[in-house]
């Protein structure tokens, strides 16, 4: 499974304050990759709570 953040992100810290073990927000969000396969189900929702749909999950 891969996880991508697109431009588009604002770093509003939506994601990382659902689901931090995999995204940190600086400039803008960051997938920490090492950790998406045992947090997919707090991706999966960070990723449909994102305001501007930055998080694309495949």
């Amino acid at each position: 499974m891969s996880v991508k953040i697109e431009d588009s992100c604002i770093s509003c810290g939506a994601c990382e304050s659902i689901c931090d073990a995999v995204f940190s927000v600086e400039d803008k969000a960051v997938v920490n990759e090492a950790n998406v396969a045992d947090n997919i189900d707090c991706v999966k929702e960070a990723a449909d709570a994102c305001p501007v749909g930055a998080i694309i999950v495949e």
